[in-house]
């Protein structure tokens, strides 16, 4: 419909709709197609827009009205988006990104398998890449596994050295 600004904000601007005391806000985002940093540079007070509802909501006993200007053409008034795609990607946009690279992922179910064609750990016989007679691959052992075999290698280091001292003692 088209409509007056009212008052030009920081963040936006309030329309008068018209046959209505109600006022909506055209969000800075929702001025145009373009980035808008000053939504004064665009509109100022007492000019005369095309503007589309896109959003109502009930906060505090109030009703507050949502307009874009951006999806209607300002020298016709037709309506640029009439099944909301564009402001549904817009919405998608601001959506945040869940960031997942600190959960730990485990594949128990694929690690503890054994190939029934080559008997190496981690793969079914479907996915085995093994030509007969060819190399064989397993897993390579997890920091836990690599900790506990060199605590046992030093281990076995410290009683050979223990048995070497006690076979000079007895000479």
């Amino acid at each position: 419909f088209s409509s007056q600004v009212a008052t030009v904000t920081e963040y936006g601007a309030f329309i008068k709709i018209p046959g209505c005391r109600k006022q909506g806000l055209v969000h800075k985002t929702h001025m145009s197609a373009c980035r808008v940093d000053k939504p004064s540079e665009i509109v100022d007070v007492g000019d005369k827009v095309w503007v589309k509802l896109i959003g109502k909501e009930m906060k505090d006993d109030k009703l507050k009205l949502s307009l874009s200007m951006k999806v209607v053409n300002q020298g016709t008034g037709k309506d640029l988006d009439p099944n909301n795609v564009s402001l549904d990607q817009d919405e998608r946009k601001k959506r945040t990104f869940r960031d997942y690279t600190s959960q730990k992922i485990t594949l128990e179910a694929v690690l503890n398998t054994v190939c029934k064609k080559c008997g190496c750990k981690g793969h079914f016989a479907k996915e085995c890449f093994v030509q007969p007679g060819g190399t064989k691959y397993s897993l390579i052992p997890e920091e836990e596994e690599e900790e506990v075999a060199a605590a046992g290698h030093e281990r076995d280091k410290k009683t050979s050295l223990a048995d070497d001292s006690s076979k000079k003692r007895k000479k």
